[in-house]
């Protein structure tokens, strides 16, 4: 089972209150579910992120991928959570160290 945790910002008017996007991989039937009140655009991020991630010639895990964007109680919107998904993913699976993204934020939309 993998875990990680990358920081990442939201949007709420002029402030950018922190958010952490925990990624947990498990066993299961492969499948990718985003939970903490994201809005449309961050839910479509699935698509674009596994785009991306296959692009860059990494490997998008056969598992089942539980993306929760904490607090749940702050509203998501955009697709400034791609980076910090796709990182989280990546980490969590082992291809990239999970030790690299600490101390950091991340923010961006990913393209195909």
């Amino acid at each position: 089972m993998g875990l990680a945790l990358v920081h990442s910002r939201a949007r709420a008017g002029v402030a950018a209150p922190a958010v952490q996007v925990e990624v947990h991989l498990s066993g299961g039937l492969p499948s990718t579910q985003i939970v903490g009140l994201p809005a449309a655009a961050v839910r479509e991020s699935r698509d674009r992120v596994r785009a991306a991630i296959l692009c860059a010639q990494f490997e998008y895990p056969q598992r089942r991928i539980t993306i929760n964007l904490a607090p749940a109680d702050l509203p998501k919107d955009g697709g400034r959570f791609d980076l910090p998904i796709a990182l989280g993913i990546l980490a969590a699976s082992g291809q990239i160290d999970r030790d690299a993204l600490a101390g950091c934020e991340f923010l961006g939309e990913l393209g195909l």
